[in-house]
């Protein structure tokens, strides 16, 4: 399968028979340039502005925009219900972590999280491949909050999502911080990268995408 990066927290996931999945899609407010990709399926991990722009992405898409358990075109996806903030979601309201299984990989999108994971949540979550955390903080977990989470996971690999870069004015902090904290992390030349199960060769293995 491939993962394409645009940046923030929206991902384009694609199987082998060609099904494509975009997550979080964002407005032009944001910084970043607007996708102009086609999709099958679209996942919206909370109603913002950052993260809700659906009408952005071109074709029919399927919308996703609540828990429970799915199974479009083969692929099984699961929204789990968490939190925006640490305080139950009382500052700025819920959010759906996304778990798909495509190509025989379990991939995670964690949206917005603010907070650690209940025994709950992470059984519902189950084993996971690969990792989209934020780590910017600000509205999300920040660097020491997304260690955190890795410890109570064991991703093969870990993406990082939701940080400051140049074409963005949030108030958040850059990805660097996360790497620092973490002690590793590489930066790929590149906004898209293709995985298979044969590829999990370690645990916890961080990788930086560029954007488009």
């Amino acid at each position: 399968m491939k993962i394409r990066w645009f940046g923030h927290a929206c991902f384009l996931l694609e199987s082998q028979d060609g099904t494509k999945i975009v997550t979080d899609p964002f407005d032009g407010s944001v910084g970043y340039k607007i996708p102009m990709v086609e999709a099958d399926i679209v996942t919206v991990s909370h109603d913002h502005y950052d993260h809700n722009y659906v009408e952005g992405v071109q074709g029919d898409p399927e919308i996703m925009k609540s828990p429970g358990d799915y199974t479009i075109g083969g692929i099984s996806i699961k929204g789990i219900p968490t939190f925006h903030d640490e305080v139950k979601g009382s500052k700025r309201g819920a959010n759906i972590i996304f778990v798909f299984e495509i190509d025989g990989i379990r991939i995670c999108h964690m949206g917005d999280l603010g907070h650690l994971l209940s025994k709950t949540q992470l059984e519902e979550i189950g084993d996971v491949d690969i990792l989209m955390i934020p780590v910017g903080g600000t509205f999300t977990l920040d660097a020491e909050g997304a260690k955190a989470v890795l410890e109570q996971f064991s991703p093969k690999i870990i993406i990082p999502m939701h940080f400051k870069t140049p074409d963005i004015s949030l108030p958040i902090d850059p990805v660097d911080n996360f790497l620092e904290i973490m002690e590793k992390g590489e930066h790929l030349d590149t906004n898209t990268i293709e995985v298979a199960p044969a590829d999990f060769t370690e645990d916890n293995r961080i990788v930086v995408l560029q954007y488009e």
